[in-house]
């Protein structure tokens, strides 16, 4: 990619960095997708072994990019976002794509649809690790900073996404346990 260009397309991603999340750290900080993303794709490069048969660089190229649309919208947690938020962030995140040197574009595409249709092993593998960073994340932060109905998602969320692996199976339920341990220590 041409220098500037480069230039103007990190001064759009550089907004992750300040675009907050639900979540807090384990220091009681608001977490911000950035941090998100980075935890996402380092799961991807440990679990690199478990998963062989995938193209687990492919996996990592998903965690990068996957919230890149909330540059644009900011982050709505997945128990309030609804259809209208999805098709604005699809929208502006395609107008910007649109401004990018065509095969960094088109790749990004493919691979937010590839994402979207979750058919592929890749997908699959990408959208567990985005569940589950999301509740590792709540299991390091401080049960102060939960709103009530996150006990209840803390304890199911991301069960459908996993249930096609063995390996990410039994990593949900040692988060679950951890969950299960947290509650019961803060009571």
């Amino acid at each position: 990619m041409e220098g500037r260009k480069l230039l103007d397309t990190l001064l759009i991603a550089e907004r992750l960095k300040d675009t907050t999340r639900h979540c807090y750290t384990s220091k009681g900080r608001h977490e911000s997708v950035a941090e998100h993303s980075w935890m996402m794709t380092l799961m991807a490069f440990f679990m690199r072994d478990e998963f062989p048969e995938i193209d687990m660089d492919k996996v990592i190229k998903m965690c990068i990019i996957h919230d890149l649309g909330e540059c644009f919208t900011g982050d709505i947690p997945t128990f309030e976002k609804n259809n209208q938020h999805e098709e604005t962030e699809e929208t502006l995140l395609n107008n910007w794509l649109s401004t990018l040197p065509k095969k960094y574009a088109l790749e990004m595409k493919d691979l937010y649809l590839e994402m979207s249709e979750r058919k592929t092993l890749e997908a699959k593998v990408f959208k567990s690790i985005d569940s589950l960073e999301a509740l590792i994340q709540h299991n390091m932060s401080d049960l102060s900073t939960w709103i009530p109905k996150e006990y209840d998602l803390n304890m199911t969320y991301g069960d459908d996404k996993v249930a096609f692996s063995e390996y990410l199976s039994s990593l949900r339920e040692l988060i679950r346990e951890d969950t299960v341990k947290k509650i019961k220590k803060e009571k």
